[in-house]
């Protein structure tokens, strides 16, 4: 398939290599140029704005950073949305908020254009290792037309309703279970510590015993012995946070937990650790607020 692809980070950039490995012809945009040269390499074919990476293609993927970076992409100067055509196919894997998930909706569904919702789970290393696990949503005939595009992504597809914005609202929840796992694993660290026990021993007794989890064993793995480069980051983890307690809000819905984990966020910021990996950074932030 000829696919446009808009948003060359850590995480688009690993997609965008699985797509072309998997013998789709790639049209890219990044809004810093420097990101397109690996997969030029590759084969894939520069576009010089979002509206050209649209040209010809059966779907075009946007795997932006976030609500802002959607308003001036899809609709900015050269913008996706005007050039966008009822025989393009529009998957948004980027995690935005539920509000920017409705008008996307509706913009398309005006202009008679095939959207779904695509968000994906997973670090960089495992985008690269084409095992995402991507949750879904839209009219279940553009979703079955998106399945060719996504499987070379991933381990585990999940159809989580025919609303585009479920997808996205799940996503937010999903990010905010790894955030509550994060901070209790870094304070069960911190309390063992101060009993003499290895952490890594707590954890591999603690998971075998309880939650045979390998994404226990994942993050624990980047928060005692961090990475040279950060996966996705503080900043990363506080504006998921805000978009999930925002939604919630909406719905007229309190979550108590959210809350206090938003205090620690604000508080890493204010550390200095926005940009610090978000499983290190908060890891810090436990062992910052257990020194009593």
């Amino acid at each position: 398939m000829k696919i446009g692809f808009l948003g060359l980070g850590k995480m688009g950039a690993a997609m965008a290599h699985r797509l072309i490995a998997a013998g789709h012809e790639l049209s890219v945009w990044n809004r810093t140029e420097g990101r397109t040269e690996p997969l030029l390499r590759e084969g894939a074919i520069a576009a010089a704005t979002p509206a050209e990476a649209e040209l010809g293609a059966d779907a075009v993927i946007t795997m932006l950073f976030d609500d802002y970076a959607h308003e001036e992409v899809l609709f900015g100067p050269n913008g996706l949305m005007d050039a966008l055509t009822p025989a393009t196919l529009h998957i948004a894997c980027s995690t935005i908020s539920v509000p920017l998930s409705e008008r996307l909706t509706r913009e398309h569904a005006e202009r008679g254009i095939p959207f779904i919702a695509a968000p994906v789970f997973g670090r960089p290393s495992v985008a690269e290792a084409g095992k995402l696990w991507i949750a879904v949503a839209g009219l279940s005939d553009q979703v079955e037309r998106a399945r060719p595009i996504l499987e070379p992504l991933s381990r585990g597809i999940s159809v989580v309703g025919s609303e585009p914005k479920q997808a996205h609202a799940l996503k937010l929840g999903g990010n905010f279970l790894i955030s509550a796992m994060i901070h209790s694993l870094g304070e069960s660290f911190v309390y063992a510590a101060s009993q003499g026990i290895d952490p890594e021993v707590f954890l591999e007794t603690v998971n075998s015993a309880l939650f045979q989890s390998p994404f226990y064993a994942s993050y624990a793995k980047v928060m005692l012995h961090p990475p040279e480069a950060p996966g996705a980051t503080i900043e990363l983890g506080a504006k998921d946070l805000r978009l999930l307690r925002e939604a919630a809000a909406r719905s007229g819905v309190r979550l108590s937990l959210a809350d206090n984990l938003a205090e620690i966020f604000e508080e890493a910021k204010r550390a200095g650790l926005a940009h610090e990996d978000w499983a290190v950074g908060q890891y810090k932030m436990a062992q910052k607020r257990g020194n009593l």
